[in-house]
């Protein structure tokens, strides 16, 4: 069952298949799917939803529901999808479940797997999550690559407002991050799927690396930032720098400080 833009016999490209279409990177990805003119199919686990242009399949990552049907005669997929209170099921399970139908379906397609900078390097549950989920796709035999993002500049963005107790802001000592905009990684995320296999993964990231104190400054406005020490193993990875990229990682995209100023 699809929904959505219906199946045309004039168009013969395979399309793309995009997990999580819906979610704040994957409607980035059918968009810029769209303005190629490649066609777009977006698995979703309500048959009601629209995205674009795109066909929507049905099916369920946590239960392998509809992915037989989704990943049939695609040429690529671009997968998006995580549910992090249901990280074992989806990320994990879903992400193998999913290169399963594929190698039944479509063994030839390309699978696009998102992950995030330095999820190996940190305790957090669900960047080991991710990293588990890379590991499953590392280990089949279907044509995949990894591509990471840092944070997004939203998910910076929710973290410092938060961090805005009136009087004073609230900081992390050493914490920083260098924040990317998901139409960026989107276009990226595309140029990867429609071309070969990645020899090895890639990392992407802004052009800006702030502190969260700066981050903190320049969402709330208040200039008494107070600096708390990293407690416990995750923060002090991030305080370390686990979630900051390479020199080999690929930059580009608006800087927060230029995303924030167009908010």
């Amino acid at each position: 069952m699809v929904t959505g833009t219906a199946y045309s016999a004039v168009v013969t490209e395979p399309p793309v298949l995009v997990t999580g279409g819906s979610g704040t990177l994957g409607r980035r990805v059918v968009a810029e799917l769209a303005a190629r003119s490649v066609p777009a199919r977006v698995l979703s686990r309500s048959a009601a939803t629209a995205v674009g242009t795109a066909v929507t399949v049905p099916g369920n990552l946590a239960t392998g529901l509809g992915l037989g049907e989704a990943t049939r005669g695609v040429r690529a997929v671009v997968h998006c999808a995580t549910r992090p209170t249901r990280v074992r099921a989806v990320d994990i399970e879903g992400t193998q479940r999913l290169l399963l139908a594929l190698r039944v379906a479509s063994p030839q397609a390309h699978l696009v797997y998102v992950s995030i900078v330095g999820c190996d390097a940190n305790p957090l549950p669900y960047y080991r999550a991710k990293a588990a989920a890379e590991t499953a796709v590392d280990l089949s035999p279907t044509p995949a690559s990894v591509v990471r993002a840092t944070q997004f500049h939203e998910l910076v963005r929710r973290l410092a407002a938060r961090s805005n107790f009136r009087v004073a802001g609230l900081s992390v000592r050493g914490l920083r991050f260098q924040p990317c905009d998901p139409a960026y990684v989107a276009a990226r995320l595309v140029d990867v799927a429609l071309g070969p296999r990645l020899q090895r993964r890639l990392d992407l990231a802004g052009p800006q690396v702030l502190t969260f104190t700066q981050a903190v400054r320049a969402v709330t406005g208040v200039d008494r930032v107070l600096e708390l020490p990293p407690v416990g193993a995750v923060l002090r990875a991030f305080a370390t720098g686990s979630n900051l990229p390479g020199p080999a990682a690929q930059v580009g995209g608006r800087s927060f400080q230029d995303w924030l100023a167009a908010r």
